[in-house]
């Protein structure tokens, strides 16, 4: 939002969606999250991080990573470390973001949208089957 932190990420993401798990409601204020994952290896952040750990609803531990000087939600994972989801709404260019699925539908609130066209997920993929 301010600046202070800029990334790049190299090549296309391996997926790309709509997160509506409670956890990314409650980060986000909103509906959903908008996400795009890439290897870490394929991103470059420049700037200061906070980075915020909170427990999960699925009993793990939520990794956030947001700009210190303004706030803003960048993306989710370790810095450094396995895989990142950026969040599409802090790209400079929206056009970028093609999602494809949407996950967490089981947590959707009747008042947020489905998306048109999205593979639905009522969990994480792997773990059920694909919804629509």
């Amino acid at each position: 939002m301010c600046g202070a932190v800029r990334y790049s990420a190299r090549g296309a993401p391996s997926y790309a969606g709509y997160c509506y798990c409670v956890d990314c409601r409650r980060a986000s204020g909103s509906g959903f999250i908008p996400f795009m994952g890439f290897d870490s290896d394929r991103v470059t952040i420049a700037g200061v991080l906070r980075q915020v750990r909170s427990p999960s609803s699925r009993d793990t531990v939520a990794v956030r990573n947001r700009c210190d000087a303004c706030g803003s939600l960048i993306f989710g994972g370790n810095h450094g470390e396995g895989q990142y989801t950026l969040y599409a709404g802090s790209l400079d260019d929206p056009a970028h973001f093609q999602p494809t699925m949407a996950i967490f539908t089981r947590e959707r609130p009747a008042w947020a949208p489905s998306m048109p066209g999205m593979t639905e997920f009522e969990t994480m993929p792997g773990q059920a089957d694909p919804s629509t």
